[in-house]
């Protein structure tokens, strides 16, 4: 969608302020509307609590239709041929699942797939702080004194990436963001949307075995798995190395905050959301992510 949700929603906000102001006017009769008393500065208004995130998602998707058939009308005027829309251009995706749901191994997919950007936090705060960027800055004072980055400031940073002119053409993938409720609402009062959040449903027990026996080369940074993809080398199973954090007990805390956010944010999300079973083959996951967001854009 070439316009931001949130100028979307101020464009229809404006709308509405129009109406009203053409309407006849009550102070004929000494009353005077709200509105007419109101301040016309909408910048600070909650616009998803006021409108609902439904409704601003639709009149996103319009204003963005209604840009598209202007380019066209243009183009044709101006004697060029407009781009065709492709469904795996310019594609913003979100993806989540528990660790160890395969997010690593689809989030390289969905990239090749579509072109989009793949972007975690991790990566983008550890950019934003080597640039400089003001967010970068915040974000640096409080990794430096050992504190968890606010969510505010995490905010700042995925908003200005996402900002940047790759993001802007290619498309994003945001892996594993926004993690709790707050991060989806601030996400949104960021004038961020999505198309398509994909989750990938694994059951907790699969999980803790995938964590449990995964091991890694301290000399290449290869990661196996005991059960399911061990080295062929003796050499280098003897020198397989297990996270501190991957044992079965580390696993169930790490899940169960998980779950305490997870289902509040598929609950925001619920319009464009898609759950695929985790479970299956690498290429029968992917190939069931295709046809979800497939059948959400075309929506």
């Amino acid at each position: 969608m070439k316009y931001s949700l949130k100028l979307s929603a101020l464009a229809l906000l404006v709308c509405v302020s129009s109406t009203f102001a053409f309407a006849p006017s009550k102070s004929a009769f000494g009353v005077q509307t709200k509105l007419q008393a109101a301040e016309t500065d909408f910048e600070n208004v909650d616009l998803v609590r006021l409108l609902g995130m439904k409704r601003l998602q639709k009149f996103a998707k319009k204003r963005a239709s209604i840009a598209a058939a202007d380019a066209a009308r243009e183009a044709a005027a101006s004697g060029e041929t407009a781009a065709p829309v492709s469904e795996k251009s310019g594609l913003k995706l979100i993806i989540a699942g528990a660790p160890a749901s395969g997010k690593g191994t689809q989030c390289e997919i969905i990239k090749k797939e579509y072109g989009v950007v793949h972007l975690s936090t991790g990566d983008m705060l550890r950019a934003a702080v080597a640039e400089g960027t003001e967010v970068g800055k915040q974000a640096k004072d409080f990794m430096d004194a050992g504190k968890l980055v606010p969510d505010e400031v995490i905010i700042g940073v995925v908003a200005d990436r996402l900002a940047q002119d790759d993001c802007k053409k290619m498309g994003w993938l945001l892996d594993g963001f926004p993690r709790t409720p707050g991060q989806a609402d601030a996400l949104a009062a960021a004038g961020v949307s999505a198309d398509c959040f994909i989750f990938l449903n694994v059951p907790d027990e699969i999980l803790v075995e995938r964590v449990v026996g995964r091991r890694t080369d301290p000399e290449t940074g290869k990661i196996y798995h005991m059960t399911f993809s061990p080295p062929d080398d003796d050499e280098v199973l003897a020198r397989l190395e297990q996270r501190s954090d991957d044992t079965e007990e580390k696993v169930k805390v790490r899940l169960e905050q998980f779950h305490a956010n997870v289902d509040a944010v598929k609950g925001y999300y619920k319009e464009i959301g898609v759950d695929i079973d985790g479970t299956s083959a690498p290429a029968d996951v992917s190939k069931a992510i295709s046809e979800a967001v497939a059948s959400k854009v075309s929506a």
